[in-house]
């Protein structure tokens, strides 16, 4: 069988800034991570379970090579203990699991944190090219091939409008690609990508996928995910309600500067928003948004901004949540932007590299438990709350004073 992942490079660039702030912070961490399917399959996605298990062996070979590590020092913000770590490091394949539950695909990825959190970058591709592979027809792809360019047309003409107009943007539209989780496969993420480069070279600003920004000297992009925040609801020594806090904390003291974009909706935006104080608004350059109404959104930022004395427009907005390159990013730019000066980015995944005519699987592998204790996500929008534990949600929601949120998924 031919192996989907070729490289361990082949991954996000957050999950190797969390890797090593966890090794520096927190190096005796244990985890758990779960995969979930939040969408209804074309068939049984147990039928994958084999050769699931086949692509995790094959990954479970493959060190970091020389070139690639060579690299991930260049990046400034990495510290040479970190190279050395990648450099001795191969996945474990006895800290994941692989099973089937009637009709559903069971992954599991249990042990030491530094060791399993990298898994999910890598099953998730797995799993999509996989159920892809099913379903493709020979116009699969030419029909993809089709939708971007016509996407991208009706972007560029979009954009046009607003270039020409009497008092056009001053900050250019700016996207940057967020699809290797959920894309059709390495190589039509690779075309997507090169296609962006050819025809939008003015907006579009990099990857999120270190394999292919090293490979077509693209702007890596990424900070933080979900799991480096809730990772501090379980820390020994850190109070629950202090968690926040002590993540962002965290993060400031690992890359004093750089990577300074943090994520909003682990505890809903307007609890984050009570612990972001003056101390964190001046450090960090921004938020990322992924989920809510965006709009909405971004008004409770920039009053929060205001509060704290601070331009809202001198710090920047990165959107992340389901967008589309010539609807919903252009709607946000467009409100945001076409008459006012805010700094926005906008990070497209899916739409870009899986806008399969059979639909792209809505599959996540989420932290689900830390040191033996539950972990939650507790998002700004019905269905993407993650928590498996009931009364730690409701304890959770209790401490932040999060009194109206959905039920656990």
């Amino acid at each position: 069988m031919h192996s989907l992942v070729q490289s361990l490079l082949e991954t996000d660039l957050y999950k190797l800034t969390m890797q090593q702030a966890m090794l520096h912070q927190m190096p005796a961490n244990t985890a758990r991570y779960v995969f979930a399917c939040r969408s209804q399959p074309v068939f049984p996605l147990a039928e994958l379970a084999d050769d699931v298990n086949a692509q995790l062996d094959a990954l479970c070979t493959l060190r970091f090579q020389k070139e690639e590590l060579a690299y991930v020092r260049s990046l400034r913000f990495m510290k040479p203990d970190y190279i050395e770590f990648l450099r001795l490091f191969q996945l474990n394949r006895e800290f994941i699991q692989v099973r089937t539950d009637g009709e559903r695909l069971v992954i599991e990825a249990e042990g030491p944190q530094l060791h399993v959190m990298p898994f999910e970058l890598y099953v998730l591709p797995i799993v999509q090219a996989l159920y892809q592979q099913r379903l493709q027809m020979p116009d699969t792809v030419p029909q993809m091939r089709r939708r971007l360019h016509a996407m991208i047309d009706h972007a560029l003409a979009r954009l046009a409008v607003m270039q020409s107009s009497p008092q056009p943007p001053r900050h250019p539209f700016a996207l940057f690609d967020f699809g290797l989780r959920r894309r059709f496969s390495a190589e039509w993420q690779l075309e997507v990508l090169e296609t962006l480069r050819e025809r939008m070279p003015e907006h579009f600003g990099g990857t999120s996928n270190l394999h292919l920004a090293r490979l077509l000297d693209l702007t890596p992009i990424g900070t933080m995910a979900h799991e480096w925040l809730q990772t501090f609801q379980a820390m020994p020594g850190v109070q629950l309600r202090q968690s926040l806090v002590a993540a962002l904390d965290g993060w400031v003291r690992e890359y004093r500067g750089d990577l300074g974009i943090a994520l909003t909706d682990v505890v809903t935006t307007p609890a984050f928003l009570q612990d972001f104080d003056l101390f964190f608004a001046k450090l960090f350059d921004g938020l990322r948004h992924d989920s809510g109404d965006p709009l909405v959104w971004a008004e409770q930022v920039d009053a929060h901004y205001r509060q704290l004395g601070i331009d809202p427009r001198s710090k920047r907005k990165v959107f992340s949540d389901g967008l589309r390159l010539d609807t919903t990013a252009l709607d946000i730019y467009e409100a945001l932007c076409w008459r006012d000066d805010h700094l926005v980015g906008f990070g497209i995944g899916t739409t870009l590299t899986n806008d399969s005519p059979n639909g792209a699987l809505n599959i996540v592998m989420k932290l689900l438990e830390c040191n033996g204790m539950p972990t939650a996500k507790l998002s700004d929008a019905e269905g993407k709350t993650v928590c498996e534990d009931a009364r730690f949600l409701r304890y959770l929601r209790h401490t932040f004073g999060v009194e109206h949120s959905e039920a656990a998924g």
